[in-house]
């Protein structure tokens, strides 16, 4: 039997270095000169020199420009999640056809492209002059809720409302039902929810140009366009930048993933 698994277990060694080389990549080169660089980008560097990480840090004023992108991540999410969860299930213990057609629009909000609105919505959002992290955050709520509403709908149909009904002949209300009872439940969904929400908000650099392209609000993609002027291209200082910037993500992976894999395997056992 362990003969025959040979093929498969090469194929995922092969597999994972391909995961793996971009990552390569990225740190070989952080630690190359511009010239270094453009010479051979797979050749290991001459030596370790840590200049491209001073330099990357300094100009991206990485402490400031880290925390714009975790505050407006991190409350990006949250609000997605508790208005999406709760919007959710109010379309699905609600079943009317009024509440079948705003579900549908959810749903077909997901095919509008963001390029076919962004000019109307900065022009709307500068007239309230929202142009700034209250109106981004508010925006990623606008977009991300329908998603957020899709997935979190079809797991609230899988849950009998029996449980509404046992939990309103105890007296709880309708707030804590959800809170107390049907919320704990969709944690694994909720897990899903939030790294969706998060890869795509601390990854996106179309929205935060439009909004917070302002000095001392820029988020970190934002801010790595720095290293790329008009007539140059500093790919080294780009790439120690980078580096820099998933450390944080990385370590925050480590000590959450547990939780995360927990989540998961759960939502995929329910």
């Amino acid at each position: 039997m362990r003969k025959n698994k040979w093929p498969i277990e090469i194929l995922g060694i092969i597999l994972g270095l391909i995961w793996l080389s971009p990552f390569y990549l990225m740190i070989v080169n952080s630690f190359k000169t511009k010239r270094e660089m453009f010479e051979d980008t797979l050749k290991l560097p001459a030596g370790f020199n840590f200049d491209n990480y001073i330099e990357a840090f300094t100009e991206l004023n990485f402490l400031q420009t880290f925390m714009n992108s975790v505050l407006i991540t991190v409350v990006s999410v949250l609000v997605i999640i508790v208005f999406s969860s709760m919007a959710a299930y109010a379309l699905s213990r609600n079943k009317s056809k009024i509440s079948s057609f705003i579900f549908f629009l959810f749903v077909a909000a997901m095919l509008i492209p963001f390029q076919s609105v962004m000019i109307p919505l900065v022009t709307i959002f500068g007239k309230l002059e929202m142009l700034n992290r209250a109106g981004i955050i508010f925006m990623y709520l606008g977009f991300g809720a329908s998603l957020s509403i899709f997935l979190y709908h079809g797991t609230l149909n899988s849950i009998p409302k029996s449980l509404d009904e046992a939990a309103t002949i105890d007296g709880a209300n309708r707030f804590q039902i959800f809170w107390y009872i049907i919320f704990p439940m969709l944690k694994p969904i909720t897990v899903t929810v939030a790294i969706l929400n998060t890869i795509w908000i601390w990854n996106d650099y179309l929205l935060p140009s439009l909004v917070i392209n302002q000095e001392g609000m820029e988020t970190i993609p934002l801010k790595m366009f720095f290293f790329f002027g008009e007539y140059t291209k500093q790919w080294h200082l780009a790439l120690a930048g980078l580096t820099i910037a998933i450390i944080p993500v990385i370590i925050a992976y480590f000590f959450a993933q547990r939780e995360i894999i927990k989540g998961i395997s759960e939502g995929a056992v329910k």
